[in-house]
């Protein structure tokens, strides 16, 4: 019985990418869980409350950066993990 998996050990593209998007945004959602747990957007960015920015633009302009953060963390993760032969 002959199978269609492909004989080399390569893990496909899309398969490669999630795993390096998805964990990166559940550590960016659970850190900014934690994050604004313990501070109000209020004390962390007082200043900015006077130009109007709301409560939801800091939210989000903050996981955007928690997420860029954890996507660099987990994509150098996934880098170093490649054996040396494939590096060369």
């Amino acid at each position: 019985m002959t199978s269609n998996i492909p004989d080399n050990d390569e893990v496909p593209l899309i398969q490669r990418i999630i795993a390096i998007l998805w964990p990166s945004f559940l550590a960016a959602g659970a850190a900014m869980i934690l994050l604004f747990v313990v501070f109000s957007p209020d004390e962390l960015l007082p200043e900015l409350r006077a130009t109007g920015v709301s409560n939801m633009a800091i939210y989000s302009v903050t996981f955007i950066f928690l997420w860029a953060t954890t996507l660099f963390a987990c994509a150098l993760s996934c880098y170093f993990m490649r054996p040396c032969s494939r590096c060369n």
